[in-house]
């Protein structure tokens, strides 16, 4: 089959690589009918590069036709339609009966002391092949696809894999009280939805980002928009639009490679240009993420809000702003989405008649599988408008 591969540093090929099986009785095999590249890729194509190794599958957001089943797969068929959450969990684990499906524990990569696996993301996340091929294996699939109806577009279910449950997550976890304001730092795809998802909630919201067409897009949901490249002062601004105190809440939907620290910048992208064991040691222990947009979200949000983080990190010296924190006396949520926890509803709101979320049209570009690697380079440029981009690898 054919499967979009890690090479290097900013290299990606779609190659031949073998058909996945069922290997173990809880295994589906997924015919892919389409899949995403997500903001998180991104971090692969550059700073992740020491945990992954030539000929990785990449690609975490995926949905498409159940081809295979195991025989301890009760709850799919041969031809049922499906999307596949990025995390991998199991469902009965101490974690995942309390909801924290990111966390499952029969999953759970101790021996990186990490999380639940993750599809197409590392040794780090148990460096199982992504989605972003012709066929995926699926372990867990009694529990973790979600079976979707035969009719309506892709798109309509497609980010249910990842993004729209992050966005949604993203907004329930920054706690906005009734008639209250959130502001979004980044208006990538995840951004774009947690506008989305928090317009639907009934809040107000600002939305904060340097790319004209995403405040524009931001915009057009009925979000306020600050120009984070032409206005000096983010926080002091999201005062001047909330009684002087600040945003009741602050989402960062950045992450470890924002705009705004040269100097972190060069830092990176030294240490991941390092031969392979040195480059995850200066990660693990001295490791810092660009963190203008964290700190942003720290800054501007008022006294007792809440900040949550949905932003990948991976810095394990960050410099942060704790007098800053401890004095507001701020709450911080953040980490992987537990994508299960989320699906009910979402899937209900999704299959309505409106396209609540516009996520039919979230997407900018829409290419065959094998137009990846540009794609790849276009998103990470922001150039030409990418927003997002759906593959099609049949």
């Amino acid at each position: 089959m054919k499967a979009l591969t890690w090479q290097g540093i900013e290299d990606v090929k779609v190659m031949e690589v073998p058909d996945p099986r069922v290997v173990e009785p809880t295994d589906a095999v997924v015919r892919v009918t389409s899949t995403a590249i997500c903001g998180s890729d991104l971090h692969l194509y550059g700073v992740l590069a020491p945990y992954l190794t030539p000929g990785d599958v990449l690609g975490h957001e995926f949905m498409g036709i159940v081809e295979e089943v195991g025989t301890g797969v009760e709850n799919l068929a041969r031809g049922d339609r499906v999307v596949v959450p990025f995390n991998i969990s199991c469902g009965d684990c101490w974690m995942c009966s309390r909801g924290l499906f990111a966390q499952c524990e029969t999953t759970q990569n101790r021996d990186q002391n990490k999380g639940a696996s993750l599809f197409g993301y590392t040794s780090l996340y148990g460096a199982v092949p992504g989605g972003q091929a012709e066929l995926v294996r699926v372990p867990h699939a009694d529990f973790g696809p979600v079976k979707l109806p035969q009719a309506g577009e892709d798109e309509r279910y497609l980010y249910l894999s990842d993004i729209l449950p992050t966005a949604w997550q993203a907004v329930k976890w920054a706690d906005v009280p009734e008639g209250g304001t959130v502001a979004v730092f980044g208006l990538g795809p995840v951004g774009q939805l947690a506008v989305r998802s928090a317009m639907h909630l009934g809040h107000n919201v600002i939305g904060v980002d340097l790319v004209p067409e995403r405040l524009a897009a931001a915009q057009q949901w009925g979000a306020v928009a600050v120009d984070a490249g032409t206005v000096k002062d983010v926080p002091g601004t999201l005062r001047e639009l909330t009684d002087g105190r600040g945003p009741d809440s602050t989402v960062d939907a950045v992450g470890m490679e924002a705009h705004g620290n040269p100097v972190a910048e060069k830092v990176i992208a030294g240490a991941k240009r390092l031969p392979g064991p040195a480059a995850r040691l200066a990660i693990e222990k001295m490791g810092i993420d660009r963190l203008a947009a964290l700190h942003g979200a720290i800054s501007s949000v008022r006294r007792g809000g809440t900040v949550s983080v949905s932003g990948v990190y991976g810095g394990a010296a960050d410099p942060m702003p704790m007098m800053e924190m401890f004095d507001k006396g701020l709450t911080i949520r953040m980490g992987q989405c537990h994508v299960r926890q989320w699906t009910d509803e979402l899937l209900e709101l999704v299959n309505g008649p409106e396209d609540v979320f516009g996520v039919e049209s979230l997407a900018t570009h829409h290419v065959p599988l094998e137009e990846a690697p540009e794609m790849y380079r276009l998103f990470q440029a922001k150039e030409d408008g990418c927003l997002k981009v759906v593959l099609t690898p049949q």
